[in-house]
């Protein structure tokens, strides 16, 4: 992989991790859960581990719905 991609990939995962660490709100943290998983998920299929990427590519947005539904309960 191209050592810019690199940067660019480690530089989204990271924001994304620092977000989900230092935010309160579900939904921000959902979306920066999200954005961590964007940005290691090129990393996962550089390796050549496509299994592993299928199914990323599969648990995380059927449980980015699971965690939706938990938080629109907890709403009044």
């Amino acid at each position: 992989m191209d050592s810019l991609l690199v940067v660019i990939f480690g530089f989204i995962a990271v924001i994304g991790a620092l977000t989900t660490a230092f935010n309160r709100e579900p939904y921000i943290k959902l979306i920066s859960m999200s954005m961590m998983i964007g940005g290691i998920f090129p990393f996962i299929v550089d390796r050549g581990f496509l299994d592993v990427a299928a199914a990323t590519a599969v648990i995380a947005p059927i449980s980015t719905i699971f965690i939706l539904l938990i938080c629109r309960k907890g709403e009044p």
